[in-house]
């Protein structure tokens, strides 16, 4: 006769015993799981896309867009060093990658040139360089994007979307999201369970580019009457249709955000807080000091929500952007800008939603198709080697199979039609272990 020893015995009992716990869940409909005692495990099977239901959206990361982004900011980022350096410039072209100043006056070619290194040096990060400064011909200096940022910058958006595209779905409170990368600028989003993929859609496009930029006083009255925007300036429209003149150059932008939050203004209606970093919280402070009695623009994606003056120096590094928002509205934005703004817009390739009734036909086939496979090797089993080891066989197989649910169940993985394929191979395969 066999025999094992106690410590086995036990330590296979309370295998069972926790195996039993935590597939029980499993067997309980939402309300009942709720309903549980706390001690009691609730953690159940997480369904995929192909047998719940969802969305499914293949999303393209306009490079280009971002890249053209990049380099008008490079270039309002020399616009203004050169003017707070009093060096008179020609104009600034555009070129593959970088930008092109041409200086005026040959004896301030040394002091542009320097000006543009140290704009070059700042640029660094994490001590790469990532931007250089190259004396040209004719007084002219160029200021560029190294070849190897250029051919690292697609990469790393796409990785950085990833990441905030899999933040703003978790802010929703969609389980298990399969969010992968496809070819090199593409994005495969899966929402199992999403009932809106309008919403998903909207939560995962909007870019959410937070910034904060100087209203153009000096020249509005002059493009109201004229029409003519200045080349370091450009026109945005306010949330009510207002058009604004505003310069380029950023201030602060959404990358320093550390924390946004539901708030309410003075009135108690809906607002949007928000704190900045050490960084951005000494930028707003210098940028509001600099300009006291100027109205500024806090810009989201392109639109002005708000231009107010500047009363006073901001130094705390916070502050609240009012608006005509509900309580919703206010949500979905924080979520978005606590998600993270996304590096370069994204376009919606393919957009495909499994509905619940075909998620329920899966379910209903792969448990269906499970059972049988069960049912046949049970009776292959029992007919091969009797009642009495097919019959301890057979329970080996239950156990393992309550097993693995339990283990699944512990680790909130993810079952799909495949997985229910694995399934029945895992059965035939532990026939032939036990």
């Amino acid at each position: 006769m066999i025999q094992l020893s106690r410590w086995k015995v036990i330590l296979v009992g309370l295998s069972l015993v926790f195996g039993l716990l935590l597939a029980f869940p499993n067997a309980l409909t939402p309300e009942q799981r709720a309903s549980l005692p706390g001690w009691l495990p609730k953690n159940a099977l997480n369904l995929g896309l192909d047998l719940q239901g969802g969305s499914y959206l293949l999303l393209e990361v306009d490079v280009p867009a971002m890249r053209e982004k990049r380099l008008t900011n490079m270039a309002e980022d020399v616009r203004v060093s050169m003017r707070e350096a009093r060096i008179n410039i020609n104009g600034i072209q555009r070129d593959q990658g970088g930008v092109v100043v041409t200086i005026a006056q040959p004896s301030q070619y040394d002091a542009a040139f320097e000006v543009v290194r140290g704009l070059a040096s700042a640029g660094a990060a994490g001590g790469v360089q990532e931007r250089t400064a190259a004396r040209m011909s004719d007084n002219r200096i160029r200021y560029a994007y190294t070849d190897a940022a250029l051919a690292n910058m697609g990469s790393v958006a796409v990785d950085q979307s990833i990441e905030v595209v899999r933040r703003r779905i978790d802010s929703l409170g969609t389980r298990e999201p399969s969010i992968t990368r496809q070819g090199a600028d593409r994005i495969v989003v899966q929402a199992p369970g999403e009932s809106d993929p309008a919403q998903l859609e909207r939560v995962i496009g909007q870019t959410a580019q937070l910034t904060f930029q100087m209203v153009d006083v000096e020249n509005t009255q002059n493009w109201m009457q004229t029409g003519l925007v200045p080349p370091d300036a450009e026109v945005l429209q306010g949330e009510d249709g207002t058009p604004y003149l505003i310069k380029k150059r950023i201030l602060v932008s959404g990358e320093n955000l550390t924390r946004a939050s539901v708030d309410a203004d003075q009135s108690g209606r809906p607002a949007i807080g928000f704190r900045f970093d050490g960084q951005g919280a000494r930028r707003f402070a210098e940028a509001t000091a600099a300009n006291i009695g100027k109205p500024f623009a806090i810009i989201l994606d392109g639109k002005v929500i708000s231009a107010p003056n500047i009363k006073s120096a901001i130094t705390g590094g916070s502050g609240i952007i009012e608006g005509n928002y509900t309580i919703a509205e206010a949500s979905e934005m924080v979520n978005l800008l606590n998600g993270g703004a996304l590096p370069a817009p994204l376009k919606v390739e393919e957009r495909r939603t499994v509905s619940a009734e075909l998620g329920a036909d899966a379910v209903k086939a792969g448990g269906l198709s499970t059972a049988i496979g069960f049912v046949i090797i049970v009776i292959f089993m029992l007919l091969s080697y009797g009642l009495l080891f097919g019959g301890i066989s057979v329970i080996g197989l239950i156990l393992n199979g309550i097993l693995i649910v339990a283990a699944m169940s512990l680790t909130q993985a993810t079952l799909t039609l495949p997985g229910i394929a694995g399934l029945i191979l895992t059965f035939a395969v532990a026939v032939d272990a036990n």
